[in-house]
């Protein structure tokens, strides 16, 4: 069992943190070896089986998480921005791969893990799902064959606990089809309407987020012209998904040449 890659699952208590742990301690090629909860919360020092109300998993959650990476093989991390920063610190000075699944990350963070993707294996997305990073290639390709005559808006729908807007994986969509037209996406973002805002300026990339019930993930990428539309869709029903493309991610990196990769390096689209 010890060739078996062992993973540390930080943000235990958070749903998915959860989800990641019940993927991994179900998985024939991982063990789960740590939870990793912020100090001073209820689950430290419990078994985290026992205190997700199932089985005990002989793991308890701990709110030391060098401790815990000294264990692992990899991280998986669904946490926020400062706090993931700290763990990639912590994971490189592990040389555990690091999963970051985290959303709402500025350019700023995203740059400050560089330091940390000298010394271990970074493999960052803002969604770890298969059919969404298709679609981040489709968005790519028909953004590239289609002119400015056609406006983008990418339109995505999240569950009232979301804290972030618009959601890592809108921001990965409004950069594929940046991409596809060969500009900025910051140059051409129009992140919020409201009042009278005049005309939509021409080859604006817009978005739009709906928050509301449970709703898991939608995301729609319209292309519009006058006369016609095209809308590519993706719509995600259970966030166990993302659960096993963020382990797919962790083993898929074992072995790997240190530095900062994405779900596309890892699905080999």
């Amino acid at each position: 069992m010890t060739h078996i890659p062992g993973i540390v699952i930080t943000g235990a208590s958070g749903r998915m943190g959860q989800m990641l742990i019940k993927t991994v301690s179900d998985s024939d090629h991982a063990r789960l070896v740590g939870v990793v909860e912020r100090e001073g919360h209820d689950w430290i020092g419990q078994d985290v089986g026992e205190t997700m109300g199932a089985q005990a998993l002989g793991v308890k959650v701990t709110d030391d998480p060098l401790e815990a990476f000294a264990q692992a093989q990899a991280v998986i991390d669904f946490t926020a921005p400062e706090a993931t920063l700290g763990f990639a610190a912590l994971a490189a000075q592990a040389r555990c791969v690091h999963v970051i699944g985290t959303t709402g990350m500025t350019e700023d963070q995203i740059a400050a893990l560089e330091p940390a993707a000298r010394h271990a294996v970074i493999v960052r997305a803002g969604n770890m799902s298969l059919g969404v990073n298709l679609l981040v290639q489709l968005t790519k390709k028909v953004a590239a064959a289609l002119d400015e005559d056609f406006d983008i808006e990418v339109i995505e729908g999240h569950h009232h606990h979301k804290v972030d807007a618009p959601s890592g994986t809108a921001l990965m969509l409004g950069e594929a089809a940046a991409e596809g037209r060969g500009v900025k996406l910051a140059d051409v973002a129009d992140r919020g309407r409201d009042g009278i805002t005049g005309a939509r300026k021409r080859g604006d990339i817009g978005f739009h987020a709906i928050r509301g019930g449970d709703i898991v993930g939608e995301h729609d990428v319209l292309f519009a012209a006058p006369g016609e539309r095209i809308v590519l869709r993706h719509l995600a029903t259970d966030r166990a998904i993302f659960a096993r493309g963020a382990l797919k991610a962790a083993l898929w990196g074992q072995g790997k040449t240190p530095g900062q990769y994405d779900m596309v390096d890892v699905l080999g689209l």
